[in-house]
Order: C-alpha cells, then sequence, then structure tokens
C-alpha cells in the first residue's frame, strides 16, 4: 500500500482501495450540517463536498479561536473558576480537532482531485 499524507483521516480508506471515495464522502458529511445532505450537486460532486466541509470547518475553528480568546472575559462574572477552566480546555479541544478536520479535508480534497502524494526524504 502507498503512503497517505499526514493527517489522512482514520475513517477513509486509502486513495485507491476499493470505495474509498464513498468512505470518503461519508468522512466529509459527517463534518458538516446534515441539511448539506440535501443538496444534489453535494452528492454528485465530492470535490465540491470537500469545498464546503473546508469552509464550514474553517469556520468552525475560528469560532472556536474567537470563544477561547473572549470567553474569560464575556463570562468572567457568570461562570465559578471551575466552569471557565472547562470552557478554556473545551475550546482548545475543539480547535484541536477542527485544526485535525481541516488538515484531514485538505488531504482528502486533493485524493479526490486526482492528485497523488508522494512522500519526501
Amino acid at each position: 500500500m502507498d503512503a497517505l499524507p499526514p493527517g489522512w483521516p482514520d475513517e477513509v480508506a486509502p486513495p485507491g482501495a476499493p470505495g474509498w471515495e464513498r468512505t470518503a464522502v461519508a468522512w466529509l458529511y459527517d463534518l458538516v450540517p446534515p441539511d448539506y445532505r440535501s443538496h444534489e450537486v453535494l452528492r454528485r460532486y465530492p470535490v465540491l463536498l470537500a469545498r464546503f466541509a473546508a469552509d464550514h470547518v474553517e469556520a468552525g475553528l475560528e469560532a472556536a479561536r474567537a470563544g477561547w480568546r473572549t470567553v474569560r472575559v464575556e463570562l468572567a462574572d457568570q461562570l465559578p473558576a471551575d466552569a471557565m477552566e472547562a470552557a478554556i480546555s473545551a475550546y482548545e479541544r475543539e480547535g484541536a480537532r477542527l485544526g485535525r478536520a481541516a488538515r484531514g479535508v485538505e488531504v482528502v480534497a486533493a485524493a479526490l482531485r486526482g492528485e497523488r502524494w508522494v512522500p519526501r526524504l
């Protein structure tokens, strides 16, 4: 089997494996709001679905970053210290998850476009 690019999602079969595009599409749909499934154009063109997923994940990442930066100021007098620390931790975990998802979308989208990843020495 060929090596996979860094960040390739575990849920997606390697490019060229039987049904790999089906696993890619399923994974991409898991990243976006359920209503995206109603758009025929996204079902017909997985590379477009990848674009929508990239935009959605990036927006979520920006929201997590903004929340992390502002939650202490905006809710300082409304949350006890332990809840504030838990909120910060949740923002950090969500940011990390979305960062991994963004990298995954990037490499899956490249594969859907027919690009072949070649490891560098």
